[in-house]
């Protein structure tokens, strides 16, 4: 998996004020929001918005009813928030289902960007407009091939991201996998993903198109997230995509992909708490 070195507490305090200092800029209905920070000799405090909803694929798979309109929706909603961030030169890096968060379990609508640990403030105008980052951080499945590259990158790398979350809320399975992360990571760099005919067969074109303008390897050729938001897909009639219905075929995919991205992120959650008490042992409470 991309991702930085282990951090001494000098790092780890940096990363945590520029969060925050993110935090402190962004201010979008779709952006969980920072209500306060502060800190002890040996203790941070970041009190975050209180978001009660759960994760949004949870509640996508407990509908009773699934179409492509359903899907557009929630995709609007993300890249709405993504470009607002970008607008503000800002890359998330880590967009990915986990951190997809509802604000209650009574408004479907209210979907929020949450975990902005990896975000970055970033100028897409360096190096010939390459963009000015060069840290490889994410999380595998859902990281863009510039990044894997160690090539300077900027916030067009989120799309790639976002790409991803469009391709397994439709089909209902990531577009690359693969059992080792060498194959996978050749998989990304070269962009090999197709829409197999058995689970993309009655899903619109305007939706494939959107997905493979976004899972473009070439972040120069990728959409923007403004561009990305005026696509045909986007803008199409819901009653048109509402015809598209997907609660009987790729909805069960979805179903058993989510089932195991849960167990997975539980694993993660124990190493999680494995470096919490070896940050604890180190001196430095996060809470």
């Amino acid at each position: 998996m991309p991702k930085e070195g282990i951090l001494n507490n000098d790092d780890i305090f940096f990363r945590i004020m520029q969060e925050v200092s993110i935090l402190q800029t962004l201010h979008h209905p779709n952006i969980v929001a920072l209500h306060d920070f502060f800190e002890e000799p040996k203790s941070y405090f970041i009190v975050l918005e209180k978001m009660t909803g759960g994760e949004l694929f949870d509640r996508v798979v407990a509908k009773q009813f699934y179409s492509e309109r359903e899907a557009r929706d929630v995709f609007k909603i993300i890249l709405n928030a993504v470009d607002y961030m970008h607008g503000m030169n800002v890359a998330h890096r880590d967009i990915k289902p986990e951190n997809l968060l509802l604000v209650s379990r009574d408004d479907d609508a209210l979907v929020k960007l949450a975990d902005f640990g990896f975000a970055t403030p970033c100028d897409n105008d360096a190096n010939h407009g390459m963009g000015s980052l060069r840290t490889q951080c994410g999380t595998s499945s859902y990281v863009a091939p510039e990044v894997l590259n160690r090539q300077y990158y900027g916030t067009k790398s989120d799309m790639w991201s976002a790409g991803i979350i469009l391709y397994i809320l439709l089909g209902g399975y990531p577009p690359f996998i693969e059992e080792t992360d060498r194959e996978l990571y050749q998989k990304i760099r070269c962009g090999d993903f197709e829409f197999h005919q058995a689970f993309w067969g009655d899903i619109s074109e305007e939706a494939k198109s959107l997905i493979s303008s976004l899972l473009e390897v070439d972040p120069k050729k990728r959409l923007s997230a403004k561009e990305a938001l005026n696509n045909m897909w986007i803008q199409c009639d819901d009653r048109l995509l509402e015809e598209k219905d997907l609660t009987t075929s790729n909805f069960c995919n979805l179903k058993r992909f989510n089932a195991i991205r849960k167990v997975k992120a539980a694993v993660h959650s124990l190493i999680a708490m494995n470096r919490l008490q070896f940050l604890n042992s180190s001196g430095i409470v996060l809470k």
